[in-house]
């Protein structure tokens, strides 16, 4: 009998909402965790918006993208940034290259309009990871990114930005400091409760504006009427 090869996390395909599914109950559900990002925030206008998680494996790449799409077919013009320079997977998830990208801008070795991917969807657009650099703690903390971001608003109604886990570097810190709202992301069934409330700890401390959190890989029972395969559920 021969054992079952184990999926590379680069080669195995990731589930875009819209890719290949019109109508589903997991395209719903990112349509509402949309509607209640908008109506948590009333009274102020979120352009950039910051996905991260606890540890690595939760699925915030993933979320970030299905949302990132979402945004997009409500008409939204969006651009999604891959801001996780130690381990990027936007590219994979996207079928696309991974430079240039987020990098090169913030080495100041091209500017934004260069870097910039089409993606399938309409009105969304893409920036990589770019070459990952030996520093990107510093790179995100510069006042180049400030800047960026500052281009950014001017250019989409929404940016959405991919961080790594919160626990594992300080590079979410530093950009939730940068962004309007920030959304975490945990693995029901994985994450440690210990874990989640650390990750607020510092989100507080960086003066995130927290919106919430995504409950990602929850299992309903079939029969169930919200039963469906995907498992994921925005809260």
């Amino acid at each position: 009998m021969f054992k079952k090869r184990k999926k590379n996390s680069r080669t195995a395909s990731r589930k875009l909402v819209g890719r290949d599914v019109s109508k589903s109950l997991s395209l719903e559900q990112f349509r509402m965790i949309r509607e209640n990002i908008i109506f948590l925030m009333p009274d102020k206008k979120i352009k950039t918006l910051l996905f991260t998680s606890t540890s690595s494996g939760e699925g915030k790449s993933t979320m970030a993208a299905n949302v990132a799409i979402v945004f997009a077919q409500a008409g939204k013009k969006v651009l999604l940034v891959d801001a996780d320079m130690r381990k990027p997977t936007t590219h994979y998830t996207f079928r696309t290259t991974i430079s240039p990208g987020l990098s090169h801008v913030l080495k100041r070795q091209g500017g934004l309009n260069e870097v910039i991917k089409r993606t399938q969807f309409k009105g969304l657009e893409l920036v990589t990871c770019g070459t990952m650099p030996i520093n990107p703690a510093e790179l995100l903390g510069s006042s180049t990114m400030d800047d960026l971001i500052t281009e950014m608003k001017s250019k989409y109604d929404i940016i959405i930005i991919d961080a790594p886990p919160i626990l594992l570097v300080a590079d979410a810190q530093i950009l939730s400091n940068k962004c309007d709202g920030t959304i975490l992301v945990v693995s029901s069934g994985k994450t440690e409760k210990n874990d989640v409330k650390k990750a607020k700890g510092l989100l507080e401390t960086s003066k995130a504006n927290v919106l919430g959190v995504i409950l990602n890989n929850y299992k309903l029972e079939k029969g169930h009427y919200y039963y469906n395969y995907n498992g994921v559920k925005g809260e």
